[in-house]
């Protein structure tokens, strides 16, 4: 079963803008289907090399009389963090040929982690994040919702035959992340400190992160615990939300919350096996609140996110921000949702243009007349209809 990614149209014509595109996001994401895909519709000849595949890399002993080789085609080089020394000479060779839709590279981190990649194509390359999938590229008929939050949006894990199968899938996948993928980028850290770790911060959940408490937990330094976290964030395990600061000084949290970024992450790192365990948990609404934001800033690329919680304990889940515009998202894993006092302080003082809670309902309404309740699609769809 192939899902039609979001991101398709934009790869395209990013490929007719720049020499070099460099499509991004969590390992097993489906970037390799969705470049393959991609290079079957290009109208040009093209190749497509696996850098974790020995056969692929022998042809690459000398990229230089490679590349030139084959200076006529849309080059895909998959898994890219394992060359990065590649890219002062992509630089020499985008540069020579001067032309747009070069090269198309994959990787499993962010630009930060891909050393070099910034430096040496700084204005030659466009960056895009595809994320696990989204609500919007698995609506239909038979989506099911449940599943998603359960199951995660890994295409293997959400689409696996059985909820056994797609349980065994996540166990894998996080054995094979700590153990392998973690030293590929050259960090010789404690996998099972980075175990304890993850566990952790699958209990912090949508919570304000506490570096203190996790260090001391794990026995190791503050900095070695952000250290551990930020390897967490560059290869898009966990995300942090920035506190909302613009001009409350010191009364509001200073710290980031921290969200495991897939929920069937979440779910298996936590042991989560069924809907009756997922109510029941103390981390369900919180884990909604992770599948909104997850989905709603995959949609709204290009602006600010911030959540915003003062130390009275008033607090709003996600606000957008992109120029003078603003937008107050609560989410509630509830089909009747009600919002406290502090929510409407909140909504009084920041002014935003719109106000919105984010709910598993079917069909959005007005909360008041400037609050609307809806589901993450019923969201993503109005905010798209007025061309944000």
């Amino acid at each position: 079963m192939y899902v039609s990614r979001e991101k398709t149209k934009e790869i395209i014509q990013l490929l007719k803008d720049f020499p070099v595109v460099a499509l991004l996001g969590p390992r097993q994401c489906g970037k390799s289907t969705l470049a393959k895909r991609i290079l079957e519709d290009v109208k040009n000849p093209t190749v497509y090399l696996d850098l974790e595949r020995d056969s692929d890399l022998a042809k690459l002993n000398q990229p230089e009389l490679y590349f030139d080789a084959n200076n006529d085609k849309l080059i895909c080089l998959d898994e890219i963090q394992r060359k990065p020394d590649f890219f002062p000479l992509i630089r020499s060779i985008v540069d020579d040929q001067g032309k747009n839709g070069q090269f198309l590279i994959l990787g499993s981190a962010s630009p930060e982690l891909i050393k070099q990649s910034s430096e040496s194509l700084a204005g030659r390359i466009a960056y895009v994040e595809l994320s696990v999938f989204t609500m919007q590229e698995l609506d239909g008929g038979s989506f099911d919702l449940m599943k998603y939050w359960l199951r995660g949006g890994f295409p293997k894990s959400y689409l696996a035959p059985s909820n056994q199968s797609s349980i065994t899938w996540r166990e894998n996948f996080i054995r094979t992340f700590l153990e392998r993928d973690i030293a590929q980028f050259g960090f010789n850290i404690s996998v099972e400190n980075m175990r304890r770790l993850w566990g952790m911060l699958a209990h912090y959940h949508g919570q304000v992160i506490n570096y203190s408490q996790l260090a001391n937990s794990l026995q190791v330094s503050h900095t070695t615990v952000r250290t551990y976290v930020d390897i967490l964030v560059q290869t898009f395990m966990v995300r942090l939300l920035s506190p909302y600061h613009n001009n409350y000084g010191k009364r509001l949290i200073k710290s980031p919350r921290v969200y495991l970024r897939d929920s069937g992450i979440l779910t298996g790192i936590l042991k989560i096996d069924s809907k009756d365990e997922l109510f029941s948990h103390p981390v369900f609404g919180a884990s909604w609140e992770g599948i909104a934001i997850e989905n709603i800033l995959s949609f709204f690329v290009g602006h600010e996110a911030f959540f915003f919680r003062s130390t009275a304990g008033a607090e709003v889940d996600l606000i957008l921000e992109r120029g003078n515009r603003k937008i107050l998202i609560e989410c509630k894993a509830s089909k009747s949702p009600k919002l406290g006092k502090g929510f409407y302080n909140i909504k009084r003082d920041l002014k935003p243009d719109i106000s919105w809670v984010i709910a598993p309902v079917d069909e959005a309404f007005h909360l008041e007349k400037d609050i609307k309740v809806g589901n993450i699609n019923d969201f993503i769809k109005s905010q798209n209809m007025k061309k944000l």
